[in-house]
C-alpha cells in the first residue's frame, strides 16, 4: 500500500472534486451525514463516486484509510 503521498486532497481528486483546501473545507461545511447513513449512500455522490467509495471500503483497498477519514468527517457534523 502506497498511501504516503495521499491525503484528503488526493482523495478529492480521485473523486473528481475540487481538491484545494478551501474547496475541501467548503465541502465539509455544506455536506454531512446522519449517523445511520452509509458514506456510499449519501445523496450527493454520483453513481461512480458511490461505487468507488463502496469498493474501497469493501476490499480494504489502497484508498480505504482516507475513505474512512472522509466518512468520519462527514458523520461528525
Amino acid at each position: 500500500m502506497e498511501l504516503h503521498n495521499k491525503d484528503l486532497g488526493t482523495l478529492f481528486e480521485q473523486l473528481g472534486l475540487d481538491s484545494d483546501q478551501e474547496s475541501i473545507d467548503a465541502f465539509f461545511a455544506s455536506h454531512s451525514l446522519a449517523h445511520d447513513t452509509k458514506l456510499s449512500e449519501a445523496p450527493f455522490w454520483t453513481p461512480a463516486q458511490a461505487a468507488f467509495l463502496r469498493e474501497e471500503i469493501r476490499e480494504d483497498a489502497e484508498w480505504a484509510p482516507l475513505v474512512d477519514e472522509l466518512n468520519a468527517r462527514l458523520h461528525e457534523q
